[in-house]
């Protein structure tokens, strides 16, 4: 028995509610959690994701994935490592040492249902992708030129970093 020091008013407090998968498509979705836990056995581990949607009719649900980086099954780790390769690329962030570095970058999840198995309910499996580009904006029409008696200089940029296929970080 465990005395709450209080009386505690179930009337006030909402149930928490039963966990949905969320239905087939493809979601943005950025990476908020992330931490490496042990498995069940406790002779590996695996990277925790948790992934908040950011829009459509279901932003602000959660996703969950576990990444099996720490397995005696090579062709888990392998999984693990495709999966992790694939995440990394769609945030654009090749080399990590912290998975803190994937947080809160925009990327999609294609998301498929998975059915029932060993005594689980149904799940979402996540296979992860760079967000599609979006068409580009038309350009304005450019001004007209004036005449110049001297050709212009070339801009003194310091290099190609103003270049449009040059991605910020």
């Amino acid at each position: 028995m465990a005395n709450l020091g209080t009386t505690f008013d179930a009337s006030t407090v909402d149930p928490a509610s039963t966990y949905e998968v969320l239905p087939p498509g493809k979601y943005t979705v950025q990476i908020v959690n992330s931490e490496m836990r042990p498995t069940s056995n406790g002779l590996g581990q695996y990277l925790w994701l948790e992934l908040d949607v950011l829009d459509g009719e279901h932003a602000g649900r959660k996703l969950f994935d576990r990444l099996n980086l720490v397995n005696a099954n090579t062709q888990t780790v392998e999984i693990a490592q495709r999966t992790l390769s694939a995440i990394c690329h769609a945030t654009g962030k090749m080399q990590v040492t912290d998975s803190e570095q994937l947080h809160l970058i925009p990327l999609q999840a294609d998301v498929t249902v998975q059915p029932p198995k060993n005594g689980y309910g149904e799940s979402n499996k996540i296979r992860f992708r760079p967000l599609d580009q979006a068409p580009s904006a038309p350009k304005a029409a450019a001004p007209p030129r004036q005449q110049q008696s001297a050709p212009a200089k070339p801009a003194q940029s310091g290099g190609f970093a103003n270049a449009p296929w040059k991605r910020s970080s």
